[in-house]
């Protein structure tokens, strides 16, 4: 495949939170990305009545359906077959799966180009990457690509935090800041001065398309990528702005943060993963001289302001 655009996509967990955005995008985008684009989904999908409704659409755009099994090796190399480009929009639980997905693209006589499920934070932004909690599934992957995957091409698309996951105010971890729509309330990490580069979910997939469609410059590469860089402040001015009304604020300073994380997670809570996340990026994880937009062809004027993304938030529209 060189660095030839790709002609046959299979996206694997495309009905998933990220994928959806992933899967809109590359059908979407014009001109075409590939001759053909088929879909690797769960026997459960079809019966799941808004992944239905996703399905549909995309069938109607021209997607090909295969319904097996991920952790199922003939459902898989059989869903392979003629592929040359494997996009994985798997979910923060199955990550290390990804690792036998490699093995058998590396082994497919089809499959030349793979887009591991790196959307999100940057697990090797510095020294101190390797050793946070939530980057380990991750990282494992990154190792056994580079240890065994050879003939296959990996790109991966770093994003950095989706805006639309960053803005709610969780309850019961309140600490990890946010913002709340309908009581007005914000919470902000340290003094909120604090830049972070973010992505919204909708350019997410736009990046990944613009990387199928540069082959030259994406193949084998590691992006990093994101819509604007913003701070916690500059997000409660947008509120503020939209809502027509003062919040108020409170701060969260960053040794509770360090702190609250740390019992999180020697308590085993589902939640501490979200306060890990929240202190990188407070702590500048998300910020580079340069991104990569520039060499996918991405303008400033292609992708989503702030503003559109808080409006959704003020509207009550999830992701």
């Amino acid at each position: 495949m060189s660095t030839q655009l790709p002609s046959k996509i299979l996206i694997i967990g495309a009905t998933g939170t990220i994928g959806k955005y992933i899967t809109n995008a590359v059908l979407s985008t014009e001109p075409r990305v590939a001759n053909h684009i088929s879909i690797f989904t769960s026997q459960a999908t079809p019966s799941n009545p808004r992944k239905q409704a996703l399905l549909s659409s995309w069938k109607a755009q021209g997607a090909s359906v295969i319904v097996g099994n991920v952790n199922n090796l003939e459902d898989v190399k059989n869903a392979y077959n003629g592929i040359d480009t494997v996009i994985s929009c798997l979910g923060r639980d199955t990550l290390a799966s990804q690792v036998e997905l490699l093995r058998l693209a590396e082994e497919s006589k089809d499959v030349r180009w793979f887009f591991p499920s790196e959307y999100g934070t940057d697990i090797e932004y510095d020294a101190s990457s390797k050793d946070e909690k939530p980057h380990q599934n991750k990282l494992t992957v990154r190792r056994f690509i580079r240890d065994s995957v050879k003939k296959v091409k990996c790109t991966y698309v770093v994003t950095g935090p989706y805006l639309e996951m960053f803005l709610p105010l969780v309850p019961g971890a309140e600490e990890a800041g946010g913002y709340d729509t309908k009581s007005k309330n914000a919470v902000v990490i340290a003094d909120g001065d604090g830049k972070v580069g973010f992505t919204s979910m909708p350019d997410v997939g736009k990046l990944v398309a613009a990387a199928l469609q540069h082959p030259e410059a994406s193949m084998g590469k590691v992006l990093k990528v994101q819509s604007f860089v913003t701070t916690p402040n500059a997000i409660l001015e947008e509120f503020e702005r939209q809502t027509g009304t003062k919040w108020t604020v409170d701060h969260t300073p960053s040794q509770t943060l360090r702190d609250v994380e740390k019992e999180k997670w020697d308590a085993k809570s589902p939640i501490a993963t979200l306060y890990t996340l929240k202190r990188i990026w407070a702590e500048g994880g998300t910020l580079y001289d340069k991104t990569d937009n520039e060499i996918l062809g991405v303008k400033p004027g292609d992708l989503e302001l702030l503003s559109a993304v808080v409006e959704r938030a003020v509207k009550g529209q999830g992701y």
